[in-house]
């Protein structure tokens, strides 16, 4: 059934959304892996350092294929994400580069 009440759009999803299991949480705070082995990130919380720049995610190591990229600002506001389905599939490793003092945690399953 659909949810009523409230104003604007409404989104109603059923079965779209797929659940990772074992997810871990891997913390990094300089550039390097975040996770030596294939698996789905599944969302990130990135607290940035106040200098600006990207979050880059590659797959592989430092010459892996980018699967992804979160630019960041001089703001500190941490960011955070959960991806949809099974998230985004890593089939090597996770590594990340990151901009100066920031630091990433992965959720990944």
């Amino acid at each position: 059934a659909e949810p009523s009440g409230g104003f604007g759009p409404h989104f109603y999803l059923e079965n779209s959304m797929s659940t990772l299991t074992n997810v871990i949480a891997k913390y990094a705070s300089a550039t390097g892996d975040l996770y030596a082995g294939a698996g789905n990130l599944a969302g990130y919380h990135i607290k940035p350092g106040g200098s600006a720049g990207s979050v880059v995610l590659k797959d592989g190591g430092s010459s892996g294929t980018t699967l992804a990229t979160i630019d960041i600002t001089t703001d500190t506001t941490v960011i955070t994400a959960i991806l949809p389905g099974n998230g985004i599939r890593f089939t090597s490793s996770i590594y990340v580069t990151l901009p100066t003092s920031a630091t990433i945690t992965g959720f990944i399953g």
